[in-house]
């Protein structure tokens, strides 16, 4: 439940237990390797897909008639390293790594990927955690396995390692979650489906945590025919909402979204990157000119649900991802059913703004709703609307003039108000499968953690890091190095409690002493320093042994520094310090940590084995 003229701590445990928080995402997207470089790339304004030259369209494998054909339109946004995998870490040998699918492959390092952005150990997850989870049809199959004679004889490995139904339950197996594995296909609007299943099945208690997401990666990694009157554009420039729009183009990308109930994102202390107020979804039936026609009704209705189940009003949106593919008929509807669906609910917003990735990098399929989620929430939290490029004049059949809405060819600052930044994310799946969802910025929706910890700045921190190579360990320190200096603000105690407790331990490890967080990046991008240790974890289980200072070494304050900043030292003292006090018939603490004034007092009494010894032992 949210309701906007409300601060976060007016909100009750039902509010926040039908509230879902994004506490983790990581994605591959052309031009982007990861998450930050993807929105570097949106706020920048850059245009990141491929055009291939025809010597690379004829190493693809493509006939010289399709390369000569004036309708061929060699473009394609692609994603890097799309053929490396490391099937040892993953558990798979090399011949099931050669003929398991690239989509799968990468959605599997994605989801990994999006655990760890989550601060948990993939593999070791508390609790249930769902999988859901859709793909492209499978070209690399016909295109790079299909004529193997050993790969044919193995007909009932091939489908395993090839068909889509095992997309969810891969990555449920190789991480070890327990909860729903399910797969989806709804074709475009496939994985902003899966994010609400995600969330349903949260919100019912299924599953603890969930990730929610989608792949498509075509092989061969080419172009596409332009056909007068279809939905790819003539140029290879989606150009959404323009006068000069003819349609868009494929591209391959995968994006995962981690999931957990807001209730428990805040007991358990995770980064909320934003929140899912609601989502909705259905289908637009028969009632549209056609199989493959969007249908204005079927949105609106898929919209109001949502904002409905939200609990927002039209005015409280401030920005839209829109699905945005550029053609001459699916803008102009998704408008229409964006202003059947505000006009139904009583309201319009003073002013609000449409944008769309896929002038970015085209349509990425079965990961386009996915996307679209991630861009929203960063939209939501930074307060930036990326440029929504080649735009130049509204397409006249939208009627924007008489609407609320504007599309922007420049970014946006979205200025703080007093109420969280809200935003919808669209996508319209070919067949008539709609899914809207309503996210927003924490603020308004977590508590502001007012918890003082000035008095642990300035002592040594421990990072460690692993990896199951020396030279991935070596990867790590530097790429770690570079967020840390990238990102001067991280808590430095936050990022190394999210390096000892979300991480898997791997047997090359490394670990930095540092007392800040630019200290700590200036170790790892050196590779090589005197705060920084590197070494091979040992097979052999350690022994435990108990030591204790001998009698004598106790004084007054001893071990005050543990106390004040070490909460497990702390606890410990303290439980000792309750049990001891009817037998030493006084606190201990008044002689380990006494006033000034009672310092002599107490180091007197502490040369007595009846107290030295207790002291010394707590």
């Amino acid at each position: 439940m949210v309701l906007n003229d409300r601060s976060s701590t007016d909100r009750t445990a039902e509010d926040y237990s039908r509230l879902i928080a994004i506490v983790g995402m990581a994605g591959r997207f052309p031009g982007s390797s990861n998450v930050d470089q993807f929105w570097e790339n949106l706020v920048q304004g850059r245009e990141t897909t491929t055009r291939f030259t025809p010597e690379e369209l004829k190493h693809a494998g493509l006939p010289d008639w399709v390369i000569q054909d004036p309708d061929y339109v060699p473009v394609r946004g692609v994603i890097e390293e799309v053929e490396s995998f490391d099937a040892a870490f993953f558990g798979y040998s090399p011949r099931e790594a050669e003929i398991l699918d690239p989509q799968q492959r990468v959605f599997l390092e994605v989801a990994y990927t999006a655990l760890e952005n989550a601060g948990y150990d993939p593999g070791n997850c508390p609790g249930s955690v769902g999988v859901f989870a859709g793909e492209n049809q499978n070209s690399y199959l016909l295109f790079n396995v299909i004529d193997s004679d050993e790969a044919l004889s193995g007909i009932h490995a091939l489908a395993i390692h090839e068909d889509k139904d095992f997309l969810a339950t891969r990555v449920a197996y190789k991480l070890n979650l327990k909860g729903p594995a399910v797969t989806l296909q709804c074709a475009c609007s496939t994985s902003l489906v899966c994010t609400h299943m995600a969330c349903q099945s949260l919100l019912d208690m299924e599953c603890d945590m969930a990730l929610a997401g989608g792949v498509s990666v075509v092989f061969p990694h080419a172009g596409y025919f332009y056909q007068k009157g279809g939905v790819f554009a003539p140029d290879g420039h989606c150009r959404p909402f323009d006068h000069h729009s003819q349609g868009t183009f494929g591209s391959d990308g995968a994006g995962v979204v981690v999931l957990k109930r807001l209730s428990d994102a805040l007991r358990d202390h995770d980064t909320v990157h934003a929140v899912i107020l609601g989502s909705a979804i259905n289908n637009d039936g028969a009632d549209k000119a056609s199989f493959a026609a969007p249908s204005a009704d079927g949105q609106a209705a898929a919209i109001v649900e949502a904002m409905g189940l939200s609990e927002v009003r039209p005015d409280d949106i401030g920005y839209v991802e829109t699905h945005g593919t550029g053609t001459p008929l699916g803008d102009p509807v998704e408008v229409s059913a964006l202003m059947r669906a505000y006009r139904s609910l009583g309201s319009l917003p003073a002013s609000c703004t449409l944008g769309s990735l896929k002038s970015n990098m085209g349509h990425l399929d079965q990961a386009a709703g996915v996307a679209n989620l991630i861009k929203a929430s960063l939209v939501v939290r930074h307060g930036v609307i990326p440029p929504t490029l080649h735009f130049e004049q509204p397409n006249p059949e939208l009627g924007l003039s008489e609407t609320p809405f504007r599309i922007s060819a420049d970014r946006i600052d979205w200025t703080d108000s007093e109420r969280p930044r809200i935003a919808g994310v669209s996508s319209f799946g070919f067949g008539g499968t709609n899914a809207h969802v309503i996210v927003a910025d924490p603020r308004g929706y977590v508590p502001v953690d007012v918890e003082e910890r000035d008095d642990a700045v300035g002592r040594p921190i421990l990072l460690p890091l692993s990896a199951r190579t020396a030279s991935g360990r070596d990867r790590y320190l530097a790429d770690m190095g570079g967020y840390l200096a990238s990102n001067p603000d991280t808590d430095i105690r936050e990022a190394a409690y999210t390096l000892q407790e979300g991480r898997a331990a791997f047997s090359h490890r490394a670990v930095v002493v540092a007392r800040s967080t630019e200290d700590a990046a200036a170790a790892m991008e050196s590779g090589s320093s005197r705060h920084l240790v590197k070494g091979l974890a040992g097979t052999a289980s350690p022994r435990v042994m108990f030591m204790f200072p001998g009698q004598g070494t106790q004084y007054p304050g001893m071990g005050r520094a543990l106390y004040e900043q070490e909460g497990v030292f702390r606890e410990t003292i303290d439980h000792a310090a309750g049990i001891l006090t009817p037998v030493l018939g006084m606190d201990l603490r008044s002689l380990l940590y006494p006033e000034e004034d009672a310092r002599e007092l107490a180091a007197e009494q502490l040369r007595q084995t009846r107290f030295a010894q207790p002291a010394l032992f707590a």
